[in-house]
């Protein structure tokens, strides 16, 4: 019964046709404060509601005050993974939440945030070994943020080490993988072809110009990416509403960037 559990509830976080994902993660109030985007954190949801993201994720905190507060119809993901930048090791990540908690706030999904390479991943792969356990008891679906972050990580978005952290997920019981995108088509794919689970690509840190930020989108989904689980470039933007409009129509409608930039327009 638990992967029935999980069949119905993944189809409430992606496209009924593409069957692609547009995540939007709002849970940066934990690790960077009330930045620009979450400090009202309903109208940032209604807004990338509004242009057709299919779920947002947040930490458990977050979602009375966030969460469906216009009425919107939108997948939930609630994250169980914390640090912060005050802290001595913003790369140690630590559960703050169970899975048990997050079902009975309604949750589609939940996720961890695991740096592969980290002075504490022995203790980061427990958790995620533990957790995968839990969602297949609970019938939830498991989303992992997988990044290669570490001392010995000179290139975080080098292509071995991002196949490797991405596999790692997969390894242990994940559902979906989120990683950074490589920057090129080759490269991803052959993350993408060492993943036996869907992979979304996160935004990083914020792009200069939306042709360079869409054509990132539009170079993952080309390498087989399922698609976004994006933040800062979204919840940041000028035009939420718009910006998301335009990711969807390259994630689930196959656009081109030309296409996509036309919505902002």
């Amino acid at each position: 019964m638990s992967e029935l559990g999980k069949s119905i509830r993944i189809e409430r976080i992606m496209d009924r046709d593409s069957r692609n994902m547009v995540i939007i993660p709002m849970d940066h109030g934990i690790s960077d404060g009330p930045i620009k985007g979450v400090i009202d954190i309903a109208d940032s949801i209604n807004k990338v509601a509004e242009g057709g993201a299919n779920a947002v994720l947040m930490q458990k905190g977050m979602v009375p005050y966030g969460h469906r507060g216009y009425g919107h119809d939108v997948g939930l993901i609630v994250h169980m993974s914390a640090s912060t930048s005050l802290g001595p090791d913003p790369n140690d990540k630590v559960l703050v939440c169970t899975v048990e908690e997050a079902s009975r706030m309604g949750a589609d999904a939940v996720s961890v945030h695991i740096n592969v390479g980290s002075e504490t991943e022995s203790e980061q792969l427990k958790i995620l070994g533990e957790i995968a356990k839990q969602c297949d008891y609970w019938g939830i679906p498991l989303l992992a943020m997988m990044y290669p972050r570490g001392k010995k990580v000179t290139n975080p978005h080098d292509p071995e080490m991002v196949a490797h952290a991405a596999r790692v997920g997969a390894e242990l019981g994940a559902d979906v993988i989120k990683t950074v995108y490589t920057g090129d088509v080759e490269s991803f794919r052959n993350v993408v072809e060492g993943c036996p689970v869907p992979v979304v690509i996160a935004g990083g840190p914020k792009t200069n110009t939306d042709r360079e930020f869409l054509e990132m989108i539009r170079g993952a989904i080309d390498a087989g990416a399922r698609g976004v689980a994006i933040g800062r470039n979204v919840f940041q933007h000028p035009d939420p509403t718009k910006i998301t409009k335009a990711i969807t129509h390259i994630v689930h409608k196959n656009s081109t960037v030309d296409e996509a930039l036309e919505i902002l327009r």
